[in-house]
C-alpha cells in the first residue's frame, strides 16, 4: 500500500506514538483521522496536521460509539483502508500491594482499554475495509496493533499491563487468518522504551537508566522509528500474521 493512498484511523493519535504516526503518514500523502480521549489535545493535533486529518472524540471501549466514529471518519476521508490501534494506559500496581491485593476493577480496566479496546476498533474498521476494492494481491486493508515488550518479559507490578498486551499479540496471528480471505493484514508492533509524554515526566537519572539498559543504540526509541515501522508495515504485503519488536535488544529486568 502506497502511504499516499492511505486513510487511516490512528487510535491515541493526539499525543506519543499515535501522533507520530499521524505526523509521518500526513507527510507522505495519507489522510488520518485522530480518536482519542483528549479533547483538547485531539484538536490541536489535528489542527496542527491540516487539512488531512480530523478529530473525533473517540473511548475505545465503546462499541457504539467506535462504530459511529469509524464510519463518520470513513466518509469524511473518503474511504478506509487502515486501522492504527496505539491508544493504552499503563494500569501499573501489584497483585499484593502495601494496602492490599489489586482491585480487580484496576486490571479488567486495563485489558478494557489495551486490548478490548483494540478489538474494538479492529473489528469495526474491518468491517468496513472488507467491501473496500482490492488492490494488489487483492489487498483492501491493514489492521496495525500496539503491544508492548512487557508482552515478552512482564516486570513486577506489571500484571495487568503485560496480560493486556500479551493478549494484542495473541491475537494477532488468528485475526490475520480469519481476515485474509478479505485482503485484510494484521500485524502487531512491540516496543520497547520509548520518548513519550511519560518518559518526558521522569527526573533525569531515572531517563538515563532506561537509556543504560539498552544494549545497542543505549538510548530510548524515538517516536518516528515507530512511525516509520509502520510504514514498512503498511509498504510490505508479506508482512501479516507477526509481531515485530522494535526495542534495541533490551530484555526487561524483573524490576
Amino acid at each position: 500500500m502506497q502511504l499516499d493512498q492511505v486513510k487511516a484511523v490512528i487510535t491515541g493519535g493526539a499525543s506519543g506514538l499515535g501522533h507520530a504516526v499521524a505526523q509521518h503518514l500526513v507527510a507522505h500523502g495519507a489522510k488520518v483521522a485522530l480518536f482519542d480521549v483528549n479533547e483538547e489535545k485531539g484538536q490541536q493535533a489535528a489542527k496542527a496536521l491540516g487539512e488531512a486529518a480530523r478529530f473525533h472524540r473517540t473511548d475505545v471501549t465503546s462499541e457504539e460509539g467506535v462504530t459511529a466514529n469509524v464510519a463518520a471518519a470513513r466518509e469524511a476521508m473518503g474511504g478506509l483502508n487502515v486501522v492504527m490501534n496505539c491508544a493504552g494506559i499503563l494500569g501499573a500496581g501489584r497483585v499484593l500491594g502495601k494496602e492490599g491485593p489489586m482491585a480487580l476493577s484496576n486490571f479488567a480496566g486495563t485489558v478494557t482499554v489495551n486490548l478490548v479496546g483494540s478489538f474494538n476498533v479492529a473489528k469495526a474498521g474491518a468491517a468496513l475495509m472488507q467491501s473496500n476494492e482490492p488492490g494488489e494481491d487483492g489487498e483492501r486493508g491493514v489492521i496495525i496493533n500496539t503491544a508492548s515488550v512487557a508482552a515478552y518479559e512482564g516486570q513486577i507490578g506489571q500484571a495487568a499491563y503485560s496480560a493486556s498486551k500479551g493478549g494484542v499479540v495473541g491475537m494477532t496471528l488468528p485475526m490475520a487468518r480469519e481476515l485474509a480471505r478479505f485482503g485484510i493484514r494484521v500485524a502487531t508492533i512491540a516496543p520497547g522504551i520509548f520518548w513519550t509524554p511519560m518518559v518526558d515526566g521522569m527526573p533525569e537519572a531515572v531517563q538515563q537508566s532506561l537509556s543504560a539498559s539498552i544494549p545497542f543504540p543505549s538510548r530510548l526509541g524515538k517516536p518516528e522509528e515507530f512511525a516509520a515501522t509502520v510504514a514498512f508495515i503498511l509498504g510490505n504485503r508479506y508482512i501479516n500474521g507477526e509481531t515485530i519488536r522494535l526495542d534495541g535488544a533490551v530484555r526487561l529486568q524483573p524490576k
